[in-house]
């Protein structure tokens, strides 16, 4: 499987190259850029034999059996939609789109091209949060009561950029960050948020844009989540806590792309350290995809799953702008 990548990114650099070339038989075969230089440069320094600024071209290529896409946020549902109809497998970046509309349409359409589609939500593919998954599942903390997600960090300023002065190509905390609680939120817990209650602000570094909120959300089990995103907490640290009737989990350090991090349960028998996996999220990621492509299962996280993901940050930014309790309206999502 030959794979062109949609946007010469930080995080295809750092971390899905790498994840892609894991994969038995995987090679990345171009890079589409908006800048002609810029896509050379960053081709040549990642071994990409081939680069331009030609979607169309590149989707053309007969070699070219799959597309990660993570540019801007406001482009992901134009590029997808062509991958799509260009009879490519797609793996793209959260948030899906701009819109639920959008993204409920990209996902519809990959369906009905039968191409495999997934959303790029790393953090399900950490050992730790399968294993929190696992000790929720298995009732080793009984009824689940809350769930409460820490995930202030501050955005180093390579990262900056467009994520905290531009609105137009989905810029603010909500889209970058709170769609990974909602992901990690129902993988863990299984279940969809029913409503949401949020406040948000723009504390220093936001231009144009939040860049920390809050949110409490309603479970259809009767459980509720907190959840507090930021790009501006150098020290706050991130983690989870999943309490229940018989027992709670304490995972510190792991909403990270590193497999790091500690977790304890505590019963009524005393604490536990839980011991995971400290495979790598993206390798995880990626082979789940390949295993999909052939057949083997479904991705990490489906189209539909990141359509959720971005229905709960919209009803979270919706909430905060309304200063009322907002339902989060799913699309008609399965």
């Amino acid at each position: 499987m030959k794979w062109a990548l949609v946007g010469a990114s930080t995080i295809a650099k750092d971390y899905v190259i790498a994840a892609i070339r894991a994969q038995a038989g995987h090679h990345v075969h171009s890079l589409v850029s908006g800048s002609a230089e810029r896509g050379a440069a960053y081709a040549a320094e990642n071994d990409i034999p081939n680069s331009g600024t030609d979607l169309d071209a590149a989707l053309a290529d007969s070699e070219v059996g799959a597309v990660y896409i993570s540019t801007t946020n406001e482009k992901h549902f134009p590029q997808a939609m062509a991958a799509i109809e260009a009879g490519k497998h797609v793996l793209c970046e959260k948030p899906l789109a701009m819109t639920l509309e959008d993204a409920v349409t990209m996902v519809r359409a990959a369906e009905a091209a039968g191409v495999t589609f997934g959303t790029n939500h790393h953090l399900r593919c950490s050992g730790s949060h399968r294993a929190i998954r696992a000790l929720v599942a298995d009732g080793r903390i009984g009824r689940v009561l809350s769930m409460r997600i820490f995930h202030a960090v501050h955005l180093p300023p390579h990262l900056q950029g467009w994520r905290i002065n531009d609105a137009g190509a989905g810029g603010g905390v909500i889209p970058d960050i709170t769609v990974h609680d909602a992901d990690v939120t129902r993988f863990i817990l299984g279940e969809d948020p029913l409503n949401v209650a949020a406040l948000m602000a723009a504390s220093g570094m936001g231009e144009g844009v939040e860049d920390s909120a809050m949110s409490v959300w309603s479970m259809p089990s009767g459980a509720m989540v907190m959840t507090h995103e930021s790009f501006t907490h150098p020290f706050a640290g991130s983690g989870l806590e999943v309490h229940g009737s018989e027992g709670s989990i304490f995972a510190s350090g792991v909403m990270t792309q590193q497999p790091v991090g500690e977790i304890e349960l505590v019963t009524s028998s005393g604490r536990e350290p839980i011991s995971f996996s400290k495979h790598d999220l993206y390798t995880q990621g990626l082979a789940d995809f390949a295993a999909a492509i052939r057949g083997e299962g479904q991705p990490a996280a489906t189209g539909w799953d990141g359509v959720k993901s971005l229905a709960v940050a919209h009803a979270v930014r919706a909430s905060a702008g309304s200063g009322r309790r907002e339902d989060v309206d799913y699309g008609g999502a399965p």
